[in-house]
């Protein structure tokens, strides 16, 4: 039997966070990290050895960091955890015993239900470096690529897949619009037209019914009757959360979202040893309070620091997930932090929307400058931002992460407006054209 103050289950980027954070926190604590997979993927990652990287071998975390902060990685599989001996059983026969326990054990893909599902190259997003060899190579000798849902990952894998291929690919996606989950049409349609000019099909309103050929795929069949030619088909419709082994403990599932049920300090309900974070664990929406189903990296990685801070002593109350997406397709950097426009007035908010457009760097003949726009919405109650959404070149990553900090700050309109920016001409927008101030001074306009 092997012994550690605490067990981590699961190692990606909520595990390897919360073993890295543990560490920095607690140090002299002995720490096991559980994972399965001999090499860890990076998540996100992922749709770019299709194209940018080509390899999933250039798609790896590194365990030096993991080592370096003194943490033991065992590669086994979790089988079974006793929560009263306070034991986790192994498929390899080990029994380790914690005083804490994280589970981080993430996501795997949804599969649909139809028709021809297992056949020979049909393709889920599974985060195994063999597995997605396996993909890579089929899409390399492929002329017919078939993507079903346009979210995220879909887009990015449709983006990736026509670098350095002549080949046809077009995304299903049941929706009115790709993306139209985190964006406003209006950002949608900006990528859309991104793919299309990169050569991607894209089939909106539509459902895939049935997936036709013999052993292979060769077609996939659309509700409307219509039929496509497919060598390949990734399928990307989300994911769901990896709770067996804690529902086999006996903890608390979210019958909303499917997460394991944790409060403010991702302690799991019912057992104050236990902790969970990263998608395995419920979300919890920063504006309404109610469960929400969001899967990224970085709400995973925050919330591993939550866990790892509060295992010994409770220091850390978590905020509430605001939700912080960004992607680029093909030139176009788009992004989106806290609430649409749309979700916004779903939610019951009467709000004012800002917007603004100038060049990225100044003046705008500066090499590299590019147009960007930036949309703010606030609540026409108390003038406080409630979300933002920017499209235009790479800067917008940035300028997500700057609406995700005013918005976990409250920042008003008003506030927004007199924000003191560093800027440089072949760095940022002009000071007198900056889009986030210009924006919120539109929405003060309108609040007065």
């Amino acid at each position: 039997m092997r012994k550690a103050d605490v067990v981590i289950i699961g190692g990606s980027a909520a595990g390897a966070t919360a073993a890295i954070s543990c560490s920095r926190r607690n140090p002299g604590k002995e720490i096991i990290l559980i994972r399965k997979e001999k090499e860890e993927l990076v998540p996100c990652g992922i749709p770019y050895i299709f194209g940018t990287l080509g390899s999933p071998q250039k798609n790896l975390m590194p365990d030096t960091a993991l080592l370096n902060h003194g943490v033991n990685l065992f590669i086994s599989t979790a089988e079974e955890i006793n929560r009263e001996k306070q034991f986790v059983y192994t498929d390899s026969g080990e029994q380790i015993s914690y005083d804490k326990l994280i589970l981080a054990t993430g996501s795997s893909p949804m599969v649909l239900q139809i028709p021809g599902i297992d056949k020979e190259n049909v393709f889920v997003v599974n985060k195994e470096v063999g597995y997605l060899q396996n993909m890579l190579d089929a899409v390399d000798r492929s002329k017919d690529i078939v993507i079903i849902g346009g979210g995220f990952v879909g887009a990015e894998f449709a983006d990736e897949c026509k670098k350095n291929r002549d080949n046809n690919v077009t995304i299903v996606e049941t929706r009115p619009h790709c993306l139209q989950l985190a964006f406003d049409d209006e950002f949608c349609l900006e990528a859309e037209t991104s793919l299309t000019k990169r050569g991607v099909k894209i089939i909106a309103n539509e459902k895939v019914e049935a997936i036709l050929g013999d052993n292979k795929v060769g077609k996939v069949r659309l509700s409307s009757g219509r039929e496509l030619k497919a060598d390949v088909v990734i399928v990307s419709i989300g994911v769901l959360p990896n709770v067996e082994l804690a529902e086999k403990a006996g903890l608390r599932i979210s019958a909303s979202t499917k997460g394991i049920v944790v409060d403010r300090y991702q302690r799991v309900r019912g057992d104050s040893n236990i902790f969970a974070c990263g998608d395995c664990a419920m979300k919890i929406s920063y504006f309404s309070g109610k469960p929400i189903k969001a899967w990224l990296a970085s709400i995973a990685t925050g919330e591993a620091r939550v866990a790892a801070a509060n295992l010994f002593e409770i220091c850390y109350h978590g905020l509430g997930t605001v939700g912080v997406f960004s992607t680029q397709i093909g030139n176009l950097a788009i992004g989106a932090a806290g609430l649409t426009q749309r979700q916004a007035e779903e939610e019951g908010y009467d709000i004012v929307v800002g917007e603004a457009k100038a060049p990225s760097r100044h003046p705008g003949g500066m090499p590299g400058a590019v147009p960007t726009s930036v949309k703010l919405m606030f609540s026409k109650n108390d003038g406080v931002m409630v979300g933002g959404e920017a499209s235009g070149g790479t800067c917008v990553g940035e300028i997500i992460n700057v609406i995700s900090a005013c918005l976990h700050h409250s920042m008003t309109a008003y506030e927004v407006s007199l924000f003191q920016m560093g800027t440089h001409p072949a760095l940022c927008a002009s000071p007198i054209a900056y889009q986030m101030v210009n924006a919120a001074e539109e929405a003060v306009a309108k609040l007065s």
